[in-house]
């Protein structure tokens, strides 16, 4: 009897970690070795730029069987997802006008930020989950740049309901809602001739709806959002961090943004599918059709001291150009980079001024980079009084027990998605049909 209570008090220390070592090899198992590792056997950590930026390390869906399940995860409308397009007129056309509606000077994304940021924390205070916290301010603030106006509440639901779906079976915690998804994309059908600046002439409406709802209303909403609560549980972790950006200047604030996403990169693996033959060395090729798939957490560790310690010193005190650091939160200019790459620093800085402003803000729970648990956290009012230990007490065992069952969770829904996806072969199968056609 004391052996089993004995057991059961301590799942919270050893059962997580077991299931994720279970969820990694379910996912190898079914969806098979196509890919190869970089860094790796074959590709150093010295030679991870170089290849990462080759002309033919360009291919984006077609051939592998790993976007089948990405496709599966971003439908609907995967094919018009522009981090998916292949090369040629199509991507060329949807990346301008991508570039176009990010387009925004710095003090007017800046009065964005803070406008969207004075709606959605007006009144919290309290435990909450700093993702939800955040993902409706990104909601209006991708709604106003597409549109030039106010997110009415109606669309900032349909866009945080389908984000935070994507989000969820990203991660495995829960399954997709395709009628959740759909609701926002007939919104968007029926404000086409609303966006401020013309969309692609060669797209059909539905296209172009996919379109937004792919690069705005998905991938942006989502990926600041865990950026955003990335950030916050940083400071809120780390109390003399979170004082010197209260009170310091942007520059600090930026390396913490740096040390953030150097630790907790919001990519873990990005895959592209070589076009062309990538010659190594005069022994060694990789061949046209391969899967190179990109380990962004393992480049950011490799070449710093200490690499699992947050430290935002290391951008203030390198010796080195910090583009010649392993640090490339969005991606290499020669493929691809994050089209956000300038207005996304600087809405993220905006947005932890104005939390900073009006919030302490002090967290227990686990963080990682996936951040399956949402990024618990106490805000306080500055100024009001703190009373953190019995909180953050009761925070840490919650998330500890939450976990147990969150792993479980995402072992089971996670092995049923990459099934699905695999049976559903969504990309193979447009490609296929493009082909006949």
């Amino acid at each position: 009897m004391l052996v089993a209570l004995a057991v059961v008090v301590s799942l919270p220390w050893w059962l997580p970690g077991r299931v994720v070592a279970l969820r990694v090899r379910v996912f190898n198992r079914i969806n098979g070795d196509e890919g190869i590792p970089v860094p790796g056997d074959l590709v150093g950590i010295d030679r991870f730029k170089e290849v990462y930026s080759h002309p033919n390390a360009s291919g984006r869906s077609k051939g592998a069987a790993l976007s089948d399940l990405f496709w599966y995860w971003l439908s609907p409308g995967p094919e018009m997802h522009q981090e998916h397009l292949e090369a040629g007129e199509r991507y060329d056309a949807v990346a301008r006008t991508t570039r176009g509606l990010l387009a925004v000077p710095r003090a007017e994304a800046e009065e964005l930020t803070r406008r969207c940021a004075a709606r959605t924390l007006a009144g919290l205070r309290g435990l909450v989950r700093l993702r939800d916290v955040v993902m409706p301010l990104w909601a209006e603030f991708s709604y106003e740049l597409v549109f030039a106006e106010p997110c009415p509440r109606e669309a900032r639901d349909l866009i945080v309901g389908n984000a935070d779906d994507v989000v969820s079976s990203l991660k495995c915690t829960g399954l997709r809602h395709m009628e959740r998804r759909r609701r926002l994309t007939r919104y968007l059908l029926g404000r086409l001739s609303q966006v401020r600046i013309p969309l692609p002439a060669g797209l059909s409406p539905q296209e172009q709806a996919y379109y937004l709802h792919g690069a705005f209303f998905t991938t942006a909403v989502v990926q600041m959002s865990e950026a955003t609560a990335h950030l916050l549980m940083v400071l809120a972790q780390h109390p003399g961090v979170q004082d010197g950006a209260r009170t310091g200047d942007d520059r600090y604030l930026d390396h913490v943004m740096a040390e953030t996403l150097r630790l907790y990169p919001l990519f873990g693996i990005a895959h592209r599918i070589t076009t062309g033959e990538i010659p190594l060395d005069e022994h060694t090729t990789i061949p046209a059709g391969a899967v190179l798939c990109f380990n962004y957490p393992d480049f950011h560790r490799a070449g710093f001291a200490d690499p699992e310690r947050f430290d935002p010193g290391r951008f203030a005190h390198s010796s080195q150009p910090a583009k010649e650091l392993n640090h490339i939160p969005f991606g290499v200019a020669a493929n691809r980079p994050c089209p956000a790459w300038r207005l996304a620093p600087i809405a993220m800085r905006t947005a932890a001024r104005e939390v900073l402003h009006r919030y302490a803000l002090d967290s227990s729970a686990a963080h990682t980079r996936s951040l399956p648990n949402r990024g618990p956290c106490l805000l306080t009012p500055l100024g009001a009084p703190r009373r953190v230990r019995p909180v953050l007490a009761f925070m840490r065992v919650r998330d500890r027990w939450e976990d147990v069952w969150r792993s479980l969770v995402q072992l089971v829904l996670g092995t049923y998605m990459v099934w699905d996806a695999r049976r559903k072969r969504l990309c193979e199968r447009h490609f296929h049909h493009s082909a006949e056609n």
